[in-house]
């Protein structure tokens, strides 16, 4: 869908698609339901399929906005009340479709 000039204009340009499905997305919904573990690009590329080259950058736009942090070649979401009740609220709502929450069928 085309937008109009002005709103390309007035877009940031360094905006990151955080969208459900995009690439940034995949990967801060896996550290943040790992958010007790750091892992190298290649185990994040084997864990959310995405390409083996797209990681790095990804992890690279992330870490530049605060939301991911590393140390050497390992990799974990960043410490951010934000992302730390995102996690919660991801692990919480996995915890309730696999407990009994919704009782016997």
């Amino acid at each position: 869908m085309p937008i109009s000039v002005d709103q390309l204009n007035e877009e940031p340009t360094e905006v990151l698609d955080l969208q459900a499905g995009t690439q940034p997305h995949r990967i801060l919904q896996f550290l943040a339901e790992n958010d007790d573990k750091a892992f190298t690009q290649t185990e994040i590329h084997n864990a959310t399929d995405i390409k083996r080259g797209s990681v790095g950058a990804v992890l690279s736009r992330l870490a530049d906005r605060g939301l991911v942090r590393h140390r050497g070649r390992y990799w974990a979401i960043a410490e951010d009340d934000r992302l730390a009740s995102y996690a919660a609220q991801r692990n919480a709502s996995s915890a309730s479709t696999n407990d009994d929450y919704y009782g016997e069928e």
